[in-house]
């Protein structure tokens, strides 16, 4: 049963369009939030995940917009947009992400060694992944901080992943995402904002990964999306008021602490 506090509160979901994203706007719609979701462009599938959002919450309560996350100009205008439709921003989800199809269609199968990949597609993973979280969350944090409260939910990848030969850089953007989560998390200290991290804990069944009759992540294994639903109504809620810094594994989840991971003082990447 999700937290009463959902009803009538303002989530912006990046890449909320399809995938994990799509998956967490309904979970938070069928609680009764008010939902902002995005897509790097107009498409068919932002305009039918939109469709779905209104039928479960209403039409005054969903904004749709596309725009490329990694543009400063775009990121604010997106943000404007959502509290001057709701008049705020209580939830921010970074979860728009750009994976390894950029860099080979075969990339699980026949890995790619960082100095084949194409710097172009290198460029536009670092930008979405790295910058793309960082320029949404400098334009929602100063209503969050104005009004006194707000939760940033960063959509991030499991530690294999971030390691694993051929997997750059997807997987050091999303170590990059984490390690800065616990400094924003720090920096917030104080204004009401909390900062976590969210992950499926496994391959999800997304357009990461490359079409396949027997599509499957690195580990053989292959998540259904729906993992996010229970880790983001419980993130999103006042049940979590006052928890930041912290790493949570949506494909783990019977509560916070089942799917909360242990901490590192000193993080161990290599």
């Amino acid at each position: 049963m999700s937290d009463a506090s959902l009803k009538g509160r303002v989530v912006l979901i990046t890449g909320g369009s399809r995938g994990l994203g799509r998956e967490m706007a309904l979970a938070l719609a069928e609680a009764g939030a008010r939902l902002c979701i995005t897509g790097a462009s107009a498409t068919p599938e932002l305009d039918r995940t939109a469709e779905e959002l209104a039928t479960l919450t209403g039409a005054d309560n969903v904004l749709a917009h596309a725009f490329d996350v990694a543009n400063p100009q775009a990121a604010e205008a997106a943000v404007a947009a959502c509290v001057g439709r709701f008049g705020r921003i209580d939830v921010l989800v970074n979860n728009a992400g750009r994976g390894m199809r950029l860099i080979s269609e075969t990339f699980n199968t026949t890995p790619t060694k960082f100095w084949e990949a194409e710097a172009d597609a290198w460029r536009a993973i670092v930008e979405t992944n790295v910058n793309g979280p960082f320029l949404m969350a400098r334009a929602a944090v100063p209503h969050m901080i104005a009004q006194g409260f707000g939760k940033i939910v960063n959509v991030s990848t499991s530690d294999q992943t971030m390691v694993r030969r051929g997997y750059s850089p997807y997987g050091p953007s999303k170590a990059f995402l984490e390690a800065a989560s616990r400094v924003w998390a720090q920096d917030l200290d104080g204004t009401g904002v909390d900062v976590n991290v969210l992950l499926p804990g496994g391959a999800a069944d997304t357009d990461l990964l490359p079409p396949s009759a027997d599509k499957k992540g690195a580990d053989g294994n292959l998540l259904s999306p729906a993992v996010m639903r229970e880790a983001i109504l419980w993130l999103a809620s006042d049940a979590s008021n006052g928890v930041t810094g912290a790493r949570f594994i949506g494909r783990l989840w019977d509560g916070p602490e089942a799917a909360r991971d242990a901490p590192v003082d000193k993080p161990k990447i290599m």
